[in-house]
Protein backbone atom coordinates (compact mmCIF):
# COMPACT_ATOMS: atom_id res chain seq x y z
CA UNK A 1 0.00 0.00 0.00
CA UNK A 2 1.59 3.26 -1.07
CA UNK A 3 0.05 6.05 0.95
CA UNK A 4 2.24 8.53 2.83
CA UNK A 5 0.00 8.09 5.90
CA UNK A 6 0.16 4.26 5.85
CA UNK A 7 2.67 3.17 8.49
CA UNK A 8 2.41 -0.60 8.12
CA UNK A 9 3.26 -2.72 11.16
CA UNK A 10 3.78 -0.15 13.89
CA UNK A 11 2.56 -0.76 17.44
CA UNK A 12 -0.23 1.17 19.06
CA UNK A 13 2.34 2.72 21.39
CA UNK A 14 4.50 3.90 18.48
CA UNK A 15 1.38 5.27 16.80
CA UNK A 16 0.44 7.20 19.95
CA UNK A 17 3.98 8.61 20.20
CA UNK A 18 3.88 9.78 16.58
CA UNK A 19 0.47 11.36 17.06
CA UNK A 20 1.39 13.10 20.30
CA UNK A 21 4.23 14.86 18.46
CA UNK A 22 1.79 16.56 16.08
CA UNK A 23 -0.74 17.48 18.79
CA UNK A 24 -3.16 18.64 16.07
CA UNK A 25 -6.80 17.63 16.28
CA UNK A 26 -7.67 15.73 13.12
CA UNK A 27 -4.19 14.25 12.58
CA UNK A 28 -4.47 10.69 11.31
CA UNK A 29 -2.59 7.68 10.06
CA UNK A 30 -3.37 4.12 9.05
CA UNK A 31 -1.48 1.15 10.48
CA UNK A 32 -1.90 -2.60 10.47
CA UNK A 33 -3.90 -3.96 13.40
CA UNK A 34 -1.81 -5.73 16.05
CA UNK A 35 -4.69 -7.83 17.34
CA UNK A 36 -6.61 -8.70 14.16
CA UNK A 37 -4.70 -10.26 11.28
CA UNK A 38 -5.44 -8.53 7.98
CA UNK A 39 -7.31 -5.60 9.55
CA UNK A 40 -6.13 -2.00 9.43
CA UNK A 41 -6.54 0.74 12.00
CA UNK A 42 -7.42 4.33 11.22
CA UNK A 43 -5.95 6.31 14.12
CA UNK A 44 -7.21 9.85 14.72
CA UNK A 45 -5.83 12.37 17.22
CA UNK A 46 -8.32 14.51 19.14
CA UNK A 47 -7.89 16.47 22.38
CA UNK A 48 -4.79 14.57 23.51
CA UNK A 49 -6.18 11.10 22.76
CA UNK A 50 -5.80 8.71 19.82
CA UNK A 51 -9.07 7.17 18.60
CA UNK A 52 -8.78 3.94 16.65
CA UNK A 53 -11.26 2.71 14.05
CA UNK A 54 -10.96 -0.76 12.51
CA UNK A 55 -10.91 -1.16 8.76
CA UNK A 56 -11.53 -4.63 7.32
CA UNK A 57 -10.60 -5.65 3.80
CA UNK A 58 -13.47 -7.59 2.27
CA UNK A 59 -13.11 -10.51 -0.15
CA UNK A 60 -14.15 -8.35 -3.09
CA UNK A 61 -11.36 -5.87 -2.26
CA UNK A 62 -13.70 -3.40 -0.59
CA UNK A 63 -12.88 -1.68 2.70
CA UNK A 64 -15.34 -1.78 5.59
CA UNK A 65 -14.91 0.59 8.54
CA UNK A 66 -16.44 0.46 12.01
CA UNK A 67 -17.08 3.95 13.35
CA UNK A 68 -19.18 4.66 16.43
CA UNK A 69 -21.43 2.14 18.08
CA UNK A 70 -24.94 2.05 16.72
CA UNK A 71 -23.85 3.35 13.30
CA UNK A 72 -23.75 0.67 10.60
CA UNK A 73 -20.34 -0.16 9.15
CA UNK A 74 -19.59 1.74 5.96
CA UNK A 75 -18.11 0.17 2.86
CA UNK A 76 -15.76 1.85 0.39
CA UNK A 77 -14.30 0.69 -2.89
CA UNK A 78 -10.86 2.13 -2.14
CA UNK A 79 -8.95 3.57 0.81
CA UNK A 80 -8.85 6.88 -1.06
CA UNK A 81 -12.66 6.94 -1.09
CA UNK A 82 -12.71 6.17 2.62
CA UNK A 83 -10.22 8.96 3.46
CA UNK A 84 -11.99 11.43 1.16
CA UNK A 85 -15.35 10.73 2.86
CA UNK A 86 -13.96 11.09 6.38
CA UNK A 87 -12.21 14.36 5.55
CA UNK A 88 -15.72 15.81 5.67
CA UNK A 89 -17.21 16.65 9.10
CA UNK A 90 -19.92 14.62 10.83
CA UNK A 91 -19.25 11.26 9.20
CA UNK A 92 -19.13 9.22 12.43
CA UNK A 93 -15.51 9.80 13.54
CA UNK A 94 -14.57 11.79 16.64
CA UNK A 95 -13.35 14.54 14.25
CA UNK A 96 -12.92 14.75 10.49
CA UNK A 97 -9.55 13.72 9.01
CA UNK A 98 -7.43 16.83 8.52
CA UNK A 99 -3.68 16.24 8.78
CA UNK A 100 -2.10 13.03 7.44
CA UNK A 101 0.84 11.92 9.60
CA UNK A 102 3.37 10.90 6.99
CA UNK A 103 5.64 7.93 7.37
CA UNK A 104 9.39 8.38 7.68
CA UNK A 105 11.57 7.37 4.74
CA UNK A 106 11.31 3.71 3.74
CA UNK A 107 15.00 3.15 4.57
CA UNK A 108 14.19 3.76 8.23
CA UNK A 109 11.74 0.88 8.24
CA UNK A 110 14.57 -1.67 7.93
CA UNK A 111 16.37 0.05 10.81
CA UNK A 112 13.33 -0.29 13.05
CA UNK A 113 15.09 -2.63 15.47
CA UNK A 114 18.24 -0.50 15.65
CA UNK A 115 16.34 2.72 16.14
CA UNK A 116 14.06 1.30 18.85
CA UNK A 117 16.38 2.44 21.63
CA UNK A 118 16.78 5.87 20.06
CA UNK A 119 13.00 6.27 19.87
CA UNK A 120 12.65 5.44 23.54
CA UNK A 121 15.11 8.17 24.49
CA UNK A 122 13.20 10.81 22.54
CA UNK A 123 9.79 10.26 24.10
CA UNK A 124 10.04 12.69 27.01
CA UNK A 125 7.16 14.75 25.62
CA UNK A 126 3.71 15.73 26.79
CA UNK A 127 1.17 12.98 26.49
CA UNK A 128 3.78 10.25 26.89
CA UNK A 129 3.98 8.72 30.34
CA UNK A 130 7.62 9.35 31.12
CA UNK A 131 8.81 10.83 34.39
CA UNK A 132 12.03 12.20 32.87
CA UNK A 133 12.17 14.92 30.24
CA UNK A 134 15.25 14.58 28.07
CA UNK A 135 15.55 17.87 26.21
Amino acid sequence: MEFPFFHGKITRKTCEELMSKTRKNGSYLIRESESMEGALCLCVFFEGLVYTYRIFKEDQGYFRIQTIEGVPDRIFRTLEDLIYTFEKPDQGLIINLRYPVKKQKASQRSQRFNSGAACLKQTGQEGVSSPHHMH
